[in-house]
Formats: C-alpha cells, structure tokens, sequence
C-alpha cells in the first residue's frame, strides 16, 4: 500500500512540475522542440514529458519514502481523533469544512480564466479554508453545547442548575431534586467529575470514601430523576481554579451554581451570578421555635460553661441546656429561653422545665 502510495505522489509532484513549466512557456516563450522524427505539435510536449518523469523519479528517490511516513502517520492520528469525536462535534465539523470549501470555490471562480495558475490557487484556497472551518468547529464546540443548554433552557423555562463538587458529596440535593422543588436541566461540568475521581482516588480513606459517595450520587440521578442531568464537556484551560471556572460557565450560560461551599456563595454573590445554597436552604425549612415554647430533648454531653448540657434535634439543630449537664444521659422536657443564628447554623438556648420558674 505505501509503494503504491509513494508513486502516485511521486507522479503528481512530476505533473506540478510539469505544469509550472507549461506556465513558464506560455508567459515567456520558452518551448523546446524536438525537430527530428517527430512532428511540431508532438515536439512541443516531449521535453514536458521527460521532465515529468525525470522529477517524478527524483522525487521518488529521495523524497516520496518520507512523505508516505509522515502521511500514514497523520492519518492514523486523525483517524483516532475523529473516532473520540461525538457524532454531533463530527457533524458540525464536516459542516464548518464543507462551508470553507464552498467558500473556496466561489472565490476561485474569478481566478479560474488563468488556467494551471488559477487551479493552483483554488486548489490552495479549498486547503486553507477547509482547515479554516476545521480550526473553527473545535474552537467553538463549546459555544455549541452551551448554545444548546441555553436552547434546553428556555423549554423548560427554568435556568440550567449547575452542581459544584460540595453539594453532590454531601448528597442532600438528590432528595431535594426527587422532591421535584429544583426545576431545569442539572448540568455537571466536566472538570467537576474528573475533580470528584481525583477525590474517589485519595489515598486518604476520608477523601476517597466522600468522592465515591460522590460518583454513587450522581449514578443515582442519572437513573432515578425524571429532570435531564447532564455531564457537559465545558473546560476553560486558562482558568486553573474550580471555582472560577464554575463561575465563568454560570455567567455564560445564565445559570445557576448550586452549592454548599460558603465562601463560593460570596464570590458569586459578589459577581452577579445566582446561587442556590443548601445550607440555607436547610435553615429555612426548621421549624420556627419561639421562647417560651417547650420541647424534649435528650442531653447528649455538657456544654462548655458550667452546668450546661448539650443537646441536638433530628434536623442537627443543637440546644444549650443551661444546669443540663446532671442530666446527661437522659430525655428531660425543656422551655426555649432565646433562638441564637449564625452563619453556621442556628442555637437554642433553654432551661429545664422544672427549673425554669
């Protein structure tokens, strides 16, 4: 295959010499002729013809072996990258390609009159402009996926909601989504998942239980929701920090970061991009509690003052128990003295029943 390869190469080199000294003799009227045996018009070709040869045989000595290699090569690559492309990056592909050489041609009809010269140049301007489209399509791909979440987006009317690497260990959000209160496309990023399998790969026993915790979660949403969840391939390389790139693609897709990460819900705050924080969300939906109000509680440990006992409600809401700490151990009922927020959450301080009055 590659010798059969090597002589038409070497062949067609031989005719583009050919041809450029066919443009030779007709601009300066340099013709050589053979006056012997042969006939005028016969002569005018023959030195043509033995200096197609005679290159193409040159060429194929010392060049055409090289060429074949570095050709095989580059198809094998391209072979191996068109099979990793998606069958829609190699539509739009062929697309933008197919629109660089339709291009090419209506620009070199005007230079066609001028015969081997003129196919020369479109013959250059479907190269330039077919790799001009290739260079194009890979460029924008991105543009396209988010073109068509936003697309998604205005279906549904909902923006796309966008899980940072926090929210989907801590897990919270499946159960939030199958409620069905989050509405649009869930969009996971790719630097997302390849950051929560570098976690899955920790040799920390911790690290590497909560990123496959993290995996397992997004399984289950893939399987279980009935609202689309979508692994987008977005990556920005010259953008290094997570954060910011879940940023950038928030901003640009007009969507919605949900997460738990505190200090992102600032910078988002801060750049105009809308934030859904679970723990906020969390903290709306305790029950209201008011002084005076009772409850039992079962005191856990002793609080950091004296006498004070330690408990928790099923929502992990922690009650300070002021003279609880001889009860430790036990279920006592309690009367609510103040309600304490903060930004980690929210305090009850009460008294036992009995002591209170």
């Amino acid at each position: 295959m590659k010798k059969i390869v090597r002589i038409l190469i070497s062949i067609l080199f031989g005719g583009v010499i050919f041809g450029l000294f066919k443009i030779v003799d007709q601009f300066y009227g340099v013709t050589l002729r053979f006056t012997y045996f042969v006939s005028s018009n016969a002569a005018k070709l023959i030195p043509f013809l033995l200096l197609w040869v005679f290159a193409a045989i040159i060429f194929y000595i010392l060049f055409s072996n090289t060429l074949t290699q570095w050709l095989f090569t580059q198809m094998n690559h391209w072979e191996e990258r068109l099979s990793m492309m998606s069958l829609k990056e190699l539509l739009v592909t062929i697309g933008s390609i197919l629109v660089g050489l339709i291009i090419a041609n209506l620009l070199g009809i005007a230079v066609l009159q001028y015969r081997f010269i003129g196919t020369t140049i479109v013959i250059f301007l479907n190269i330039i402009l077919g790799y001009l489209g290739y260079r194009i399509a890979q460029r924008k791909k991105e543009d396209i996926d988010l073109f068509e979440l936003c697309a998604t987006s205005e279906e549904n009317f909902a923006k796309p909601k966008i899980l940072d690497t926090s929210v989907i260990i801590d897990g919270r959000i499946l159960d939030i989504l199958r409620t069905g209160f989050i509405e649009g496309t869930i969009v996971v990023p790719n630097f997302i998942l390849a950051e929560l399998r570098h976690i899955a790969d920790s040799s920390d026993t911790l690290k590497r239980n909560r990123g496959r915790r993290g995996l397992d979660i997004l399984n289950e949403m893939q399987k279980q929701l009935k609202i689309p969840v979508e692994i987008v391939d977005l990556d920005y390389k010259d953008i290094e920090e997570v954060d910011s790139k879940l940023l950038k693609v928030a901003e640009e897709m007009n969507a919605v970061i949900v997460t738990n990460d505190f200090n992102l819900n600032k910078v988002a705050d801060f750049q105009g991009v809308e934030v859904f924080n679970i723990n906020e969300l969390a903290n709306a939906i305790k029950p209201v509690v008011l002084p005076g109000e009772e409850m039992v509680v079962t005191v856990i440990k002793d609080g950091k003052e004296d006498e004070q006992g330690i408990g928790y409600l099923n929502d992990g809401t922690m009650i300070v128990i002021e003279g609880g700490k001889r009860s430790i151990g036990k279920t006592i009922e309690v009367l609510v003295t103040s309600v304490l927020q903060t930004a980690a959450g929210r305090m009850i301080f009460t008294k036992i029943k009995d002591q209170a009055f």
